[in-house]
């Protein structure tokens, strides 16, 4: 589909600057009792006016979604921080609080939202881990400017990947630092695996990125199993195993630009093309510790000293997205680069306009779980053992 190229080349275009973008999403917990259920509802009535002008969405399973407009590093994360902390004071007095997690392990998932697109996805996707990732799973995701070199930043996106995984895993669950990656990772992979990958020695995934990022990505479209086809106000769900390319057969009619664009929405690879890049594989962190993990993600792939480092280190991890979801920073070689890649970072903030405080948060981190090869994973296990 010709139709299918060019929009896969105008994810590609975009601002050649350097603005951040930061979408986060938190669980919410009754605070006296948080193996009770929150309803939407409640937690909407409780939000006040957010002065940072975040937008405020809700998830499936009553997930609270916060979305910043873009800006320059300093200015994106302030903006931010006042939004968050307004949010949890207002939840505090409603007897309310943002989870510090990237998985609920205390509640079933239950759905919340009815709009035919979750109805379509929740029937595509099939049980335990379609309600499991809708209703039960919280996320991070860094939008990054493409810049001038937009095969340059997709490249660093991906190959830093595993080792981001790995340093911010905050999930734990069945034996994984990141039991958020374990659910997804128990999805469609034709939706959610990395958008080019080959067969390495081993036999294991491994990035493989081509010689045109846009000819990758209309590929994935093309390849990936349609979800779902709008009919009027609906969503009717493809059970048959259909892919995209297969669009007309499934439908009855030919694809339109509006349903290569809707299609792309429901694909969830760890890094997607929308005219920014979306960097979509990082488990939510506390209240108040997303800023380190936005700045990090900024600076090792839009500062080319930091990403040059960064990459020498991360080459020989590429594709071990599994070990990184299942090991965190027990695997030495994982821990061994995330130390590199944390010091570039560092280095890198002050020329992204950063202030000493947010480079000595981002130092302390690397101290208390970098160096210890213990993520934040490690503090949740022993809450959850107090």
């Amino acid at each position: 589909m010709t139709d299918v190229q060019g929009y896969a080349r105008d994810c590609f275009r975009g601002v050649t600057s350097n603005r951040l973008g930061v979408e986060l999403e938190f669980l919410v917990f009754d605070a006296m009792d948080p193996a009770r259920p929150v309803p939407v509802a409640r937690t909407e009535d409780a939000l006040p006016p957010l002065p940072g002008g975040s937008k405020v969405t809700f998830e499936p399973g009553g997930q609270l979604e916060l979305s910043a407009p873009p800006d320059v590093l300093p200015a994106a994360i302030t903006k931010l921080t006042a939004d968050v902390e307004a949010v949890r004071l207002a939840l505090a007095r409603a007897g309310l609080r943002l989870g510090n997690r990237g998985l609920d392990v205390l509640r079933p998932p239950v759905r919340q939202l009815t709009e035919p697109r979750y109805e379509a996805m929740d029937a595509f996707l099939g049980r335990p881990y379609g309600p499991a990732m809708m209703c039960s799973t919280a996320s991070i995701q860094v939008n990054l400017d493409v810049g001038d070199d937009p095969r340059a930043r997709w490249d660093r996106a991906h190959a830093l990947g595993p080792v981001l995984v790995a340093a911010f895993a905050n999930s734990p669950a069945g034996g994984w630092a990141s039991g958020r990656q374990a659910v997804w990772s128990r999805l469609d992979p034709t939706r959610t695996a990395p958008v080019a990958q080959r067969l390495n020695g081993g036999g294991d995934l491994a990035d493989d990125p081509g010689d045109d990022p846009a000819d990758d990505w209309a590929r994935y479209l093309l390849d990936a199993r349609l979800m779902m086809v709008r009919e009027g106000g609906a969503c009717r769900p493809v059970l048959d195993g259909s892919a995209f390319r297969d669009f007309a057969r499934a439908a009855g009619r030919p694809a339109g630009e509006a349903d290569i664009a809707y299609h792309a929405t429901t694909l969830f690879p760890p890094v997607r093309p929308r005219g920014w890049l979306e960097v979509r594989y990082l488990d939510a962190q506390g209240p108040a510790g997303w800023p380190v993990c936005v700045a990090v993600v900024h600076a090792l792939v839009t500062d080319d000293q930091a990403a040059a480092t960064a990459l020498e280190a991360a080459r020989p991890l590429a594709g071990r997205w599994t070990d990184a979801a299942r090991l965190g920073l027990a695997d030495s070689a994982l821990r061994r680069c995330a130390s590199v890649c944390f010091r570039a970072a560092a280095e890198a903030l002050p020329r992204l306009g950063a202030g000493p405080r947010l480079v000595a948060r981002v130092r302390a981190f690397a101290s208390r779980h970098i160096e210890s090869g213990r993520p934040p994973a490690a503090d949740r296990m022993e809450e959850m053992f107090a």
